[in-house]
């Protein structure tokens, strides 16, 4: 229940981040959304971790700014392996990371308290 929940609050990122910064474009309807929700998921999962890691010294320097770097090259790697979604620039991409970490976070946690699992 917690992965679907996680989902749903990544597809819903994904589409208030292509409302609010126009740079970035999902082609498609609501399955499309989920479809680079899942893939931006698995790519953050294994290759997302992996950047952390080595990108640990850079996180504590910067405070944890610098996971927001890693979120949008994340982000550029979806848009480079789906055609559905488009990434204008790397500007972009950090914002889009800004907003998508932002809602995924308030998404949750909202769904936390009303869901209590």
């Amino acid at each position: 229940m917690k992965l679907l929940l996680r989902w749903a609050a990544l597809a819903i990122s994904f589409w208030v981040a292509t409302a609010l910064i126009p740079g970035i474009d999902i082609k498609g309807g609501f399955t499309t959304y989920l479809w680079v929700a899942l893939l931006f998921g698995l790519l953050n999962a294994t290759l997302g971790s992996l950047l952390k890691l080595l990108t640990f010294p850079a996180v504590v320097l910067s405070l944890g700014l610098f996971l927001v770097v890693v979120n949008a090259s994340m982000l550029m790697l979806v848009a480079r392996w789906s055609d559905k979604l488009d990434v204008n620039n790397f500007w972009t991409a950090i914002f889009a990371a800004l907003i998508i970490s932002l809602i995924t976070r308030v998404v949750s946690s909202v769904g936390k308290k009303a869901l209590p699992l």
